[in-house]
């Protein structure tokens, strides 16, 4: 099973390298230049990440990257719970 998914994140890539090895378990994940990938037994994910242009709220401006997901081999069970990990150590609060 093929799922892609894509979300925008506000956030810089040295941030978005060092709270993904947590979040996805720790698995030795290969690191290309706007990807990341594992893959193991037939099956396995890619995290793509792009840079967008940047986000500017008056004087503030933030770092943006379009992140893609793609799962072969995982059942949607399995993908919903990548996704929760993944969206709990990338979550941030706000108020």
């Amino acid at each position: 099973m093929k799922l892609p998914l894509r979300f925008e994140m506000t956030i810089t890539r040295a941030d978005f390298r060092r709270l993904l090895p947590a979040a996805v378990k720790d698995v030795a994940f290969i690191e290309e230049e706007e990807a990341y990938s594992y893959n193991e037994g037939g099956r396995g994910w890619r995290i793509g990440f792009a840079a967008m242009p940047q986000l500017q709220i008056g004087l503030i401006r933030l770092e943006r990257h379009r992140v893609d997901f793609t799962f072969s081999g995982y059942s949607a069970g399995e993908i919903d719970e990548f996704m929760a990990r993944f969206e709990r150590y990338f979550r941030r609060g706000g108020g």
